[in-house]
């Protein structure tokens, strides 16, 4: 009989996404223990070799990194691709009434963030990188949301979602405008070719679904030569492919639940073991309190709960939303210190913001900072919170 409880809590556990948070956090150590042992170098040298294949006279090879950042990212940008569509269609954003406070929510999340990393950064080297605060962790957030179980009321899990998922539409809109450094037309052409092939798919019904993979990997391939970050393919690509609103498991869903195993259980946590390999040194300790620094923890912890709060408190006073089901403002500023979990979408804008390594390992370091400080401050500022007696607005 125990046997049989502890099987059934595994696989609730499983099942509650909780295990996804668990297992970034487990590579985030192993990466951290890689990067500060012995093997440090081995590792570094594994990250920069050359895998590939030659075609005919072509050879078609990236670094282990670059496979890892570029292509596996792409397939983590396509699951977000189509979470954001269904919400778009039947979810939480397909009405104005239903999207307006997550949406409002979560534009004060990325505004007010990248402010203070502006204010803090100006006419510095370091200022390129004010879209790394304005990123949400939706992995991370909604698995420590989830581990508070019935002490947060299910709607507050329920926005969280949505507004990360905004978040991340607003991430990726951000990646693809102001992180693009030089566009390559002809590809881009291209590209647009296979979009538009996969709207006919979608215009005509097409609902098997390697009619949209196999030119999904072709509009990979052009996005990336185009200049344009090849993970925006994964976005693009979602977009194109069917839903519908009813009951029946549509193309779009069925790919979804494809795609959640190996995101959650392989990609993210192979990303957060490539990419948080930090070397601690005394001097990243001072690095913190340097205006990349301060940028980063300020705007994710601070920037966040105050950009969340702030036009959530907007939003419903001007009537455009409602608070949910269940919580009142103390929930909502717990929600806005998870939200400045900003892990692995802001590691990778870091990525994409600096060409200086040293700026690179000081964004990540401080990342981490906020992202342990956000995260266990959110859970033991709404831990403490009585469910059913709300702060009325």
């Amino acid at each position: 009989m125990a046997k049989l409880i502890n099987l059934r809590s595994f696989k609730e556990f499983f099942r509650s996404g909780q295990i996804g948070g668990v297992l970034l956090m487990t590579c985030v150590a192993i990466s951290l223990f890689i990067a500060n042992s012995g093997f440090k170098d081995g590792f570094a040298n594994f990250l920069v070799t050359d895998f590939g294949f030659t075609f005919g006279d072509s050879t078609f090879a990236f670094t282990i990194s670059a496979w890892i950042n570029d292509a596996l990212m792409a397939v983590f940008f396509l699951l977000v691709g189509l979470e954001i569509k269904r919400e778009l269609v039947e979810g939480e954003l397909s009405s104005a009434k239903k999207a307006a406070l997550p949406v409002i929510a979560a534009l004060g999340g990325m505004l007010v963030p990248a402010f203070i990393y502006f204010i803090f950064n100006i006419g510095s080297a370091t200022a390129s990188g004010w879209g790394i605060p304005m990123a949400t962790d939706i992995a991370f957030a909604l698995a420590i949301i989830s581990m508070l179980g019935k002490s947060v009321p299910a709607s507050l899990k329920i926005f969280l979602a949505a507004l990360a998922i905004v978040d991340d539409l607003g991430a990726i809109l951000v990646i693809a405008v102001f992180y693009t450094s030089e566009v390559h037309f002809n590809y881009l052409l291209m590209a647009g070719g296979i979009v538009a092939l996969l709207l006919m798919f979608n215009f005509f019904n097409v609902k098997q679904l390697y009619f949209y993979l196999v030119p999904g990997v072709f509009l990979w391939y052009f996005i990336h030569h185009s200049g344009i970050h090849a993970t925006i393919a994964g976005v693009l690509l979602a977009l194109t492919i069917p839903t519908n609103t009813t009951n029946t498991e549509s193309p779009l869903e069925k790919l979804e639940h494809l795609l959640n195993g190996p995101v959650n259980y392989f990609i993210m946590p192979v990303f957060a073991l490539a990419n948080t390999n930090i070397t601690f040194q005394k001097e990243m300790l001072g690095g913190l309190l340097s205006p990349l620094g301060t940028g980063i923890i300020l705007g994710l912890f601070a920037g966040k709960t105050i950009g969340v709060t702030l036009f959530s408190w907007l939003a419903v006073k001007l009537k455009f939303g409602s608070l949910p089901s269940r919580s009142g403002w103390k929930h909502i500023i717990g929600l806005g210190m998870l939200a400045g979990i900003g892990f692995t979408m802001s590691i990778f804008i870091s990525l994409l913001s600096f060409s200086d390594e040293m700026h690179v390992t000081e964004a990540k370091f401080a990342i981490l900072c906020a992202s342990v400080i956000s995260g266990l401050a959110g859970f033991i500022y709404l831990k403490s919170i009585k469910k059913n007696k709300p702060v009325k607005a």
